[in-house]
């Protein structure tokens, strides 16, 4: 059996949380109408195939 060398990539403790940059930007309306109108195409499909269930 060859032996293994590599170590696995060390994990951040539970103790120290990575930042989270979601939470951190500004909620701002100009940020939350380009999110909204980026999803403009996945909405869409998402109703097709509702549509398509009923």
């Amino acid at each position: 059996m060859p032996e293994v060398t590599d170590q696995p990539p060390e994990q951040p403790s539970p103790a120290q949380p990575r930042p989270n940059p979601i939470v951190d930007a500004p909620a701002t309306v100009e940020a939350c109408a380009e999110d909204f109108a980026s999803g403009a195409s996945v909405r869409a499909q998402m109703f097709k195939q509702q549509a398509r269930q009923r």
